[in-house]
């Protein structure tokens, strides 16, 4: 019988990690993770599993196609789960390269190692060759931005992506598909709405919000706050993953969504009144007195909207978690976790988010 191993990309990072945790503790088989640790990826978001004995850790780039090739030669797994990506739209205005080079240059690799690999076992009879998926991950932002009395994006939706970041992620979901229309590959792919929750690097609105509130700094709002996201608990796209591999239909895209459309000013505000409650500021003063209105960044998407009703009528699939619950989570994480955010705040984040949110 083939082990049920798994090889996730990004396996360091937000989502890959909360992945790749729930994996393991669920007992699903074993993971092979591939983290290339730049400034995002970290392994201490890794730490309760780095030692698991189903857990095997690797630093190494998804571009470098002789280290990809010999894991999968090694491992043999049955799935291919891409998490890797440069991923924040504010970094891909002010250096749009390293998103071409891993989001496009990276996956076009990965899948050149993939389809050899799923050649190799077809030809060798390998059960593999006949159970292997590449699943990608990716992100609704590909759609551009929703207008006015405009349905929810859905998986027929036309891309139209407005930064360097949307438009990386939307050239790799292309590449994607068109090696499993090209040459067959077994393909799943997942357009994803805004993740929040453990790990969650701390230039994303909701984690900078939350330790700059901690810190007594100002929170920004870009523009006027009005931007509306649809917001999905990390933990239960990581269940809709799970599903996705488990039942999607090769060569099918589905939309992940939380149901949960907010303004980004209306997130900072329910995250001040959770944190009015759950540590409150020492003057007595609620946090939202921080709020601080910031010019708004070039080309801002007004609204992302994720139609998610394929995936639970196809699939079965629904989040559990409503916005309330899953910030409430998030923030108490937070709270108790301020050994990851110094070691965070001790690497290049600090002088990255000086630069372009402080002012200084």
């Amino acid at each position: 019988m083939l082990e049920n191993t798994i090889l996730v990309t990004g396996s360091a990072g937000f989502i890959g990690s909360n992945f790749v945790i729930d994996w393991i503790k669920a007992g699903l088989g074993k993971v092979v993770s591939l983290d290339k640790l730049t400034y995002a990826g970290n392994l201490d978001n890794l730490a309760t599993v780095i030692d698991h004995p189903q857990h095997e850790f690797v630093r190494g780039d998804i571009a470098d196609r002789a280290l990809v090739n010999k894991l999968l030669l090694e491992h043999k797994p049955r799935a291919i789960l891409n998490f890797a990506a440069e991923s924040h739209v504010d970094r891909s205005i002010h250096g749009p390269e390293d998103f071409i080079q891993t989001n496009v240059v990276g996956t076009f690799h990965l899948l050149e190692e993939a389809r050899a690999y799923w050649d190799s076992c077809k030809d060798m009879q390998d059960p593999a060759g006949n159970s292997f998926k590449f699943l990608h991950i990716s992100t609704d932002e590909v759609y551009g931005t929703l207008e006015p009395q405009s349905p929810a994006f859905s998986e027929m939706t036309a891309y139209a992506p407005n930064s360097p970041y949307s438009a990386s992620k939307a050239a790799s979901d292309h590449l994607v598909r068109a090696y499993h229309h090209t040459y067959g590959l077994p393909v799943l792919t997942t357009n994803c709405s805004n993740n929040y929750g453990p790990h969650h690097f701390p230039e994303k609105l909701i984690p900078l919000c939350l330790l700059n509130a901690l810190a007594g700094k100002p929170l920004p709002i870009y523009g006027d706050g009005q931007q509306i996201r649809d917001w999905l608990y990390v933990k239960d796209h990581c269940s809709a993953i799970r599903k996705v591999l488990e039942a999607g239909k090769t060569g099918e895209t589905y939309n992940v969504g939380g149901w949960n459309e907010k303004t980004n000013l209306e997130v900072v505000k329910v995250l001040c009144q959770i944190l009015n409650e759950m540590q409150p500021r020492a003057d007595g003063l609620g946090y939202e007195s921080q709020i601080t209105y910031v010019q708004d960044r070039p080309g801002h998407d007004r609204h992302y909207a994720i139609d998610a009703s394929k995936i639970e009528r196809e699939l079965g699939w629904k989040p559990s978690e409503t916005f309330e619950t899953g910030i409430r989570k998030t923030v108490q994480w937070y709270l108790e976790h301020q050994d990851w955010v110094q070691n965070v705040l001790n690497g290049d984040y600090r002088q990255w988010v000086a630069k372009h949110y402080d002012g200084n």
